[in-house]
C-alpha cells in the first residue's frame, strides 16, 4: 500500500520543507500521547500512521501505540511495514528463487511477468560464502575468492540474473564487504524519501545481526525468509507492541578498554536482566560520547542479548557519520530536519518513560573476553588464565585424577612438567599417554608436532589454533581495527611473532578498512604477524574458518586435544567455529592479535611475558598496547570521506569475475534441469487465478509426535549434508561427488535438497519411535515400519493421505525460520497441533498454507492419550470460506481398528491460531506468495 492510500484518520499528512525541497510527512503530533514515547516506538507509530488501511492497520492500532503502557505485558498485535529489506546470500537465494517462480506463474495465468518485482527496495550482499581456505600468504584473498566462485558459480549466476531482471533489487557482489557494514556505510539512509514522501528508514533483514543498523537510528531486525519475502512484496510483518528497556549510558571508557569490552559487558548485563522479545533503547548524557562505530557494535550484538532491537536515537553523532561516509548534504539536512520535526532527535534532558531501566557507567568497564561457548559468558581479561584452568576440566576426559590444589593460584609455566607426546604419523596405532595433571591442577597433554612450513612445536590443551579478526561486529569499527594494527606494529618493532601453530586471518567488513590500513602504512606489520587479508566476508563467525594445517588437525584429533579459537566475532557456540576446535572465545581485534602472540589460553597478560626484545628484556602486553591518543591520531590522519565515496561508487558493478559470469538473459529465468543448487519450487504448480475453497482435513496421519521446546533449528535443514541421508542420496543420483555435497545453507535454492533435510536434525526425537533420534518416523503405508521422514512423506503423498504434526509447548522458537515452514508444507503437512507456538513460526506456517492449531487449555497429546498412531479428521476449517475465522475446529483422532471394528475415538476442540485478518487471507489463498500473486494479477 502506498502512503497516498492511507486512511489518515488523524489528519496527520503534512508538508516538510528542507532547503529548496518539500516532502510529504505524517506528523506524529497529530496523535496525542506519541510525544511521550521512546524513540523506537515513535518510529513504529509513524509507520502505522502512514500505512493505516482500516482493516489490518486501524485507528485503534495507532491509538494503542499512542496510549502505550510501559508497565503492561505485550498484548496488542500490530502490522509493521518495513521500508526496505536486506539479505545475505545464503538466506536471500530462496527469496529470489520464489520471485523468479512467481514471474512464471503470473505469465501462465495470463498476466505480465514484469509486474513481479519487489514492492519495497531489496538489497542482497554476497558475504556468507567465502571460506578462509588459504591464510598467511599474500595471495590468500585472490585464491579464496577464486575458490568461492568455483564452489558457488551456479548461485552467483542466478543472483546476477536477478539483479538485471528485477526492479528495486540490487546485488552487492562477492569480495566487497559484510552485509551489515555495507548497510551502515552505504545503503541505510536513516530517513527515506520515496515518491515525495519522507519517513524513517526501517529495514528487516534475513540475518539476525541486521540490528547493526540500530546504531544509526534505523529500526529493524533479523527475520525469517518468509517474512522477508512478504516485506519485499509489500506485506506487513506481524508483531506485538513490545516492552522497551531504557539503557542509560554515563561516564567514559578507561584507557585500554575497547568498544568490544563495552559490548561484552552489556551482553552479560542484558542476558542477566532478560530482554528477549523486547526493544533496548540507549539514552542519557553518555550517548553523545559513544562514537557511531561503537553504537553499531552494540546494535550488532542485539541477538546475543536476546532483544529484538538495540537502538540509538538520531543526534549530531549520526549526522557526522553520514557525512564521513559520503551521504549528500541534502540527505543530511533531511535527516536532521525530519528527526527534529517529529520529536525523534535525541534530547538527553528529556527522559522518555521505559518499561524497565538499566544503567552502565562506562568507567566501570574492564578489558574482557567471552567464552568458551557463549557470548554472554564474559571474563575479565585479568581473570582469563584462571577461568581457562577451571573451564578446561569440562573439555577433557571425565573423572580425571586431579590433584586438589587451588586452581586460582597464578602459575607461571605454560605447560606443567610432563613429557610431551611425540606423534609418529607413520604409526597410526601408536598408544598415546593419557592426560597428565600438573601441580597446578590443569589437565595437560603436550604433543610434539612437525608442521611443513611452520617448523616443530608443542601443542597442549588450550592452544590457540585460530586467531581471526572477523565478522561484522568489530570489523566496522576503525577504533578497534586501527588499534589492532598499531598493536601489531608495536609487537613487530619489539621483535615478537605469532606462534607457528596459530591460523591467523584478517577479514575486514569493507574495503575501506584496507584503504585506511594502506594510508596509515600498517598492512606490513599485520602481515608480518600472519594477518594477511583472506576475504571481505563473514568467514570464521559462521564456521567458514577453513581447515587447519593437516598436521595440526591430526594432532588435535589423534590426541583429543581441547584447542581454542579467539575471534572478534559475535558468536562462539560449541561446534560453530571449526570442527577441530572445542573452546571459542570472543575478543576485540587487538586482543585477537595478543592471543596469536601468546599462542595459548593458559596465559596471564599482566604477569606472563609475550617474549623478549632485542636487548633480552621481557615484553608484556602493556608494553605494546597502543595509547588512545595514537589511535585517535591515526583515525584522524588515515580515514577520509573520499575512501567511502570511491569504494561505493561502483559497489554493484563487481570485479572482472562477477562481470564475466555467463548470465541468462530475459525477464524469466531459464531453469537448468541439471542444477543441484537452484531449482524451480512447486508452490504455484497448477494454481488457479482464483483461490479454491479451503477444505477440512480427513484421514490424516501423524508424521511426527514431538515434545516441548522443539525449535525451528530442529525442523529446518542446517549444517553439512551427511552421506546416506535422503539429501545425500538425491545428490548421489544427480552425480554430485561426496566431496562436493556442500551444506544445506549453500543449497537453500534447491527445495529438493531442503525438504529431504526437514525434520532431519540428529537431535530431533520423534516420539512415534522409541529411543531413536534424527529424521525418522513410522510409515503406516508400510505397516508402521521405521523410515526416513522424507521417504514416509513421499509414500503418504502417493496415496493422497494428508499429514499432521503434533507438538508440545513453545513449538517453533529458534532462528532458522523460512525452511522450517516451507519444508513442513512441502512434506504434505496440512496442520500442526501443539500446546503453544512461537509467534513467528506460527505466522510462517500460515504463510505456507499450514493451519496452526492448539490443544485446549491444559491439554496435550499426552493428557489426551494420543500416541501418534491415530488417524485424524479435522472439521470446521471450511467456515473460513465465509470470510470468518472460527475460534475452534473439531478434531477427531481414531485409534487403530481392532480386528476390523472401529477403534477408540479421542475428540477435542482445537483453538485456531489464525490471529489477524491478513493471516486469514493468506490461508484462504494457500499461502502468502499465492495471495500476493493473485493481488498482482487483479491489479
Amino acid at each position: 500500500m502506498s502512503s497516498k492510500d492511507s486512511v489518515n484518520s488523524f489528519g496527520a499528512r503534512d508538508t516538510l520543507k528542507v532547503g529548496d525541497q518539500s516532502y510529504e510527512i505524517y506528523r506524529l503530533d497529530a496523535v496525542p500521547g506519541t510525544e511521550k514515547l521512546p524513540y523506537s516506538l515513535k518510529v513504529l507509530a509513524e509507520n502505522l500512521l502512514r500505512t493505516e488501511d482500516g482493516a489490518n492497520i486501524t485507528k485503534g492500532h495507532i491509538e494503542a501505540i499512542a496510549k502505550w503502557d510501559p508497565s503492561a505485558e505485550p498484548s496488542v498485535e500490530i502490522q509493521f511495514t518495513p521500508a526496505r529489506v536486506i539479505m545475505q546470500d545464503f538466506t536471500g537465494v530462496p527469496c529470489i528463487v520464489d520471485l523468479a517462480t512467481m514471474r512464471e506463474a503470473v505469465g501462465e495465468l495470463g498476466g505480465d511477468p514484469d509486474q513481479v518485482n519487489p514492492l519495497a527496495p531489496a538489497d542482497l550482499v554476497i558475504d556468507h560464502s567465502v571460506i578462509a581456505d588459504l591464510f598467511g600468504t599474500a595471495n590468500a584473498f585472490e585464491r579464496n575468492v577464486e575458490i568461492e566462485y568455483q564452489r558457488n558459480g551456479e548461485r552467483y549466476q542466478f543472483l546476477r540474473w536477478g539483479q538485471g531482471a528485477f526492479d528495486d533489487f540490487k546485488v552487492v557482489p562477492p569480495g566487497t564487504g559484510i552485509v551489515h557494514q555495507v548497510n551502515i556505510e552505504y545503503l541505510a539512509s536513516v530517513v527515506m524519501e520515496r515518491n515525495g514522501v519522507a519517513y524513517p528508514d526501517t529495514c528487516v533483514g534475513t540475518d539476525s545481526h541486521t540490528t547493526m543498523e540500530n546504531g544509526l537510528g534505523v529500526l529493524g531486525w533479523g527475520v525469517g525468509g518468509i517474512e522477508a519475502e512478504a516485506a519485499m512484496l509489500g506485506q506487513p510483518v506481524s508483531m506485538l507492541i513490545p516492552r522497551v528497556v531504557g539503557f542509560k549510558l554515563s561516564g567514559e571508557r578507561p584507557a585500554g578498554v575497547t568498544a568490544t569490552d563495552v559490548v561484552l559487558t552489556v551482553t552479560e548485563m542484558l542476558r542477566k536482566h532478560g530482554v528477549v522479545g523486547k526493544f533496548v533503547e540507549f539514552y542519557g548524557e553518555g550517548v553523545a560520547e559513544v562514537p557511531l562505530a561503537n553504537r553499531a557494535t552494540l546494535g550488532n550484538m542485539s541477538p546475543e542479548f536476546g532483544s529484538t532491537a538495540a537502538i540509538f536515537p538520531i543526534d549530531d553523532v549520526t549526522i557526522d557519520y553520514l557525512r564521513m561516509t559520503g551521504r549528500s548534504e541534502q540527505q543530511l539536512a533531511l535527516v536532521e530536519a525530519y528527526a527534529k520535526e517529529q520529536g525523534m532527535w535525541h534530547d538527553p534532558s528529556r527522559e522518555p518513560k521505559f518499561s524497565e531501566y538499566i544503567e552502565l557507567d562506562l568507567g566501570d568497564v574492564v578489558a574482557s573476553i567471552a567464552g568458551p561457548k557463549r557470548p554472554q559468558d564474559r571474563i575479565a581479561l585479568s581473570d582469563a588464565k584462571t577461568a581457562f584452568r577451571k573451564d578446561i576440566h569440562n573439555y577433557v576426559e571425565e573423572n580425571l585424577p586431579v590433584e586438589h590444589t587451588n586452581v586460582d593460584e597464578a602459575v607461571d609455566e605454560t605447560f606443567p612438567a610432563s613429557d610431551p607426546v611425540s606423534l609418529s604419523y607413520a604409526d597410526e596405532d601408536a598408544v598415546l599417554p593419557s592426560v597428565a595433571v600438573g601441580s597446578n591442577g590443569r589437565p595437560s597433554k603436550p604433543v610434539e608436532v612437525k608442521c611443513e612450513g611452520r617448523g616443530e612445536f608443542v601443542l597442549d590443551h588450550g592452544a590457540v589454533v585460530i586467531a581471526a579478526i572477523t565478522s561484522c561486529t568489530n570489523t566496522s569499527n576503525p577504533e578497534v581495527m586501527l588499534g589492532a594494527a598499531l598493536l601489531a606494529k608495536n609487537a613487530v618493532e619489539k621483535g615478537l611473532m605469532s606462534k607457528p601453530w596459530v591460523k591467523t586471518t584478517m577479514a575486514p567488513g569493507s574495503q575501506v578498512v584496507t584503504d585506511y590500513y594502506e594510508k596509515a602504512a600498517l598492512w606490513p606489520y599485520l602481515e608480518k604477524l600472519g594477518f594477511y587479508l583472506v576475504g571481505y566476508g563473514c568467514t570464521t563467525c559462521i564456521g567458514n574458518s577453513g581447515p587447519l594445517p593437516e598436521e595440526i588437525s591430526k594432532a588435535i584429533n589423534d590426541c583429543d586435544l581441547s584447542a581454542a579459537a579467539v575471534l572478534s566475532g559475535n558468536r562462539n557456540f560449541e561446534g560453530r567455529i571449526n570442527p577441530d576446535v572445542k573452546m571459542n572465545y570472543l575478543a576485540s581485534p587487538p586482543l585477537v592479535i595478543a592471543y596469536a602472540l601468546a599462542g595459548t589460553m593458559d596465559f596471564d597478560f599482566e604477569n606472563d611475558p609475550l617474549g623478549k626484545d632485542e636487548d633480552g628484556n621481557d615484553v608484556f602486553l602493556k608494553d605494546i598496547w597502543p595509547s588512545q591518543q595514537d589511535i585517535n591520531d591515526t583515525i584522524a590522519s588515515a580515514i577520509n570521506t573520499e575512501m567511502f565515496v570511491e569504494n561505493y561508487a561502483d559497489v554493484f558493478k563487481g570485479d572482472e569475475r562477477w562481470r564475466n559470469l555467463p548470465t541468462p538473459e530475459g525477464n524469466t529465468f531459464e531453469w537448468d534441469a541439471n542444477s543441484t543448487y537452484v531449482r524451480k519450487p512447486p508452490y504455484f504448480d497448477g494454481m488457479p487465478a482464483e483461490p479454491e475453497a479451503v477444505t477440512d482435513i480427513s484421514g490424516a496421519r501423524v508424521l511426527a509426535l514431538l515434545g516441548d521446546s522443539v525449535t525451528t533449528d530442529h525442523i529446518s535443514p542446517a549444517g553439512n549434508i551427511k552421506a546416506g541421508t535422503p539429501a545425500a542420496q538425491y545428490l548421489d543420483e544427480h552425480g554430485v561427488d561426496k566431496a562436493d555435497y556442500n551444506s544445506y545453507g549453500s543449497r537453500r535454492g534447491n527445495h529438493e535438497v531442503m525438504i529431504r533435510g526437514t525434520f532431519a536434525n540428529i537431535r530431533l526425537r520423534n516420539q512415534l519411535l522409541d529411543d531413536v533420534s534424527g529424521g525418522y518416523t513410522r510409515d503406516f503405508t508400510n505397516g508402521g515400519e521405521q523410515a526416513f521422514i522424507y521417504d514416509a512423506a513421499q509414500n503418504y503423498a502417493e496415496k493422497g493421505i494428508p499429514l499432521v504434526v503434533l507438538g508440545g509447548k513453545e513449538y517453533g522458537s529458534g532462528s532458522s525460520r523460512d525452511w522450517a515452514a516451507k519444508g513442513t508444507s512441502l512434506l504434505g503437512v496440512r496442520a500442526v497441533i501443539t500446546e503453544s507456538f512461537e509467534r513467528i513460526h506460527r505466522s510462517n506456517l500460515i504463510g505456507m498454507g499450514v493451519i496452526p492449531l492448539q490443544f485446549p487449555e491444559g491439554e496435550s497429546a499426552a493428557s489426551l492419550k494420543l500416541d501418534g498412531t491415530e488417524t485424524f479428521d479435522i472439521t470446521g476449517i471450511e467456515a473460513l470460506n465465509d470470510g470468518k475465522t472460527p475460534k475452534t475446529v473439531k478434531v477427531k483422532a481414531t485409534k487403530n481398528n481392532r480386528a476390523g471394528g472401529s477403534g477408540d475415538v479421542v475428540e477435542f476442540d482445537a483453538v485456531v491460531r489464525i490471529d489477524t485478518p491478513g493471516e486469514a487471507d493468506y490461508y484462504r489463498n494457500g499461502g502468502i506468495l499465492q495471495y500476493v500473486l493473485r493481488n498482482m494479477l487483479r491489479s
